[in-house]
C-alpha cells in the first residue's frame, strides 16, 4: 500500500479513509502542529543540514543544548547524538571491541548492537555456561529494552547470576522504550541498578517516539568522551542541528504527548477484555492479537495495522500500535473488534 501523506491516526488509501494503528510514532509528533512549528523555526536558524565533523573548529550550540536535554531526560551523566540509531549502535560496538574479551547477546537483539563474534546469552533455556566459568575477563552484554513480540521491559536480574570474575558492561537498545517507559518517558536506563554491572550504555533511535531522524548514546561521561574522539564519530557528519535543537525546545511537548499516550493506554486497559490471545500491557503501546483472520476483519472495518512476516518465521506478525494522537472513538473501534469472540 502506497500513501501520499504521513500515516497518522487516519490514512487514505485509494481515496478511502482508514483508521491507522501502525508505525512507530508513539508520541504522535511528526504531525503535531506546535512540534512542526518548532522544527521549522530551527531549520530557519540552523539550515537543512550541517555536513561538517563535530570535531571541527566551528561548534554549533544546538548540539550542546540538545545533548544536555537528552542526558537530563534519560538521567545519564552525558549523551551524544548521531545521524541515526543504527550508527549509534555500531559506534558503541566499535568503541567497546578493543576492551571486551567476549560479547554476549540476548535473543532477538537488534542488528544495531550486534557484534560479529557475539555468543548467545542463553543456550536452550539456560544461561550460557561460558558466563559462569572461572575465567577472569571483561564481557559486554547486548540486549533490547523490550524484546520483539513482548510488551514488557526485559528482566535483567538474571545478570546477578554472573560471577564477580566477569566485569560486565551492559549495552541496551531503547529505541522502543525511550519516550514511552519510565518517568515521563525517560526509558529504563536510569532504573538499571545491578551491583555486578560496572558500566551501562544505552543507545536509541530518535526517529520513533521522539519524532526526529537521529540517534543517541547515553552513559557515563568517561565513555561518552571516549566515543566523541572515536574515528567513526570524528569522521562522520552529525545529526541535523535543527533536529537536535528542536528536542531541547520541545521538552514540554514530549511531556504532554507522553501523558496523552498514557491516558490512551489506561483507557484500553479499562475497556479491553482480558484474553490470552491478546498480548497487551497498560504501560506499553503495542497490542499483539494472536487471533486467526484478525487482519482481514480489521481491513473489512477500515482499519490498518502493522502486518508483515519475518524471514525466519512461518506466520504473519500482526501488531497494533497505539499513539498519543488516537482519539477515544478510535480506541473504542479497535477495542470493540478485539472484544468480539467470533474470530
Amino acid at each position: 500500500m502506497k500513501v501520499n501523506q504521513f500515516p497518522d491516526r487516519i490514512i487514505e488509501i485509494e481515496n478511502k479513509e482508514y483508521l491507522y494503528f501502525g508505525g512507530t510514532a508513539y508520541l504522535g509528533l511528526p504531525t503535531h502542529p506546535e512540534f512542526k512549528k518548532l522544527l521549522i523555526k530551527n531549520i530557519l536558524q540552523w539550515g537543512t543540514a550541517y555536513g561538517s565533523s563535530r570535531s571541527a573548529n566551528i561548534q554549533l550550540t544546538a548540539y550542546e543544548n540538545g545533548e544536555r536535554f537528552l542526558a537530563n531526560f534519560i538521567k545519564a551523566e552525558a549523551a551524544l547524538t548521531l545521524s541515526s540509531g543504527m550508527l549509534a549502535g555500531k559506534l558503541v560496538i566499535e568503541a567497546l571491541t578493543p576492551e571486551t574479551d567476549c560479547f554476549f547477546h540476548f535473543p532477538d537483539t537488534h542488528t544495531a548492537i550486534k557484534s560479529q563474534n557475539s555468543l548467545p546469552f542463553f543456550i536452550g533455556e539456560k544461561i550460557n555456561p561460558r558466563l559462569l566459568d572461572s575465567e577472569i575477563e571483561k564481557i559486554t552484554v547486548l540486549t533490547d529494552s523490550v524484546p520483539s513480540f513482548r510488551v514488557q521491559p526485559i528482566d535483567l536480574s538474571i545478570l546477578n547470576l554472573i560471577p564477580s570474575n566477569k566485569e560486565i558492561t551492559l549495552v541496551i537498545d531503547e529505541s522502543h522504550s525511550l519516550g514511552i517507559l519510565g518517568m515521563n518517558g525517560c526509558g529504563i536506563y536510569s532504573n538499571i541498578n545491578l551491583p555486578n554491572v560496572k558500566r551501562k550504555i544505552m543507545v536509541s533511535s530518535l526517529g520513533k517516539a521522539f519524532g526526529l531522524t537521529g540517534g543517541v548514546i547515553a552513559s557515563d561521561s568517561e565513555f561518552i568522551n571516549l566515543v566523541a574522539t572515536h574515528d567513526t564519530f570524528v569522521s562522520s557528519a552529525g545529526m541535523n542541528a535543527a533536529f537536535v535543537q528542536t528536542m531541547s525546545d520541545a521538552e514540554h511537548i514530549y511531556l504532554q504527548q507522553h501523558q496523552k499516550l498514557k491516558d490512551n493506554l489506561n483507557y484500553i486497559d479499562t475497556h479491553l477484555s482480558k484474553n490470552e490471545a491478546i498480548l497487551f500491557d497498560a504501560n506499553y503501546p503495542l497490542i499483539y492479537p494472536e487471533i486467526e483472520g484478525i487482519n482481514d476483519v480489521f481491513t473489512e472495518n477500515k482499519i490498518i495495522i502493522t502486518n508483515f512476516k519475518y524471514p525466519t518465521d512461518t506466520k504473519d506478525l500482526n501488531r497494533i500500535v497505539i499513539t498519543a494522537n488516537h482519539k477515544k472513538e478510535d480506541l473504542d473501534t479497535i477495542i470493540h473488534l478485539l472484544n468480539q469472540n467470533q474470530f
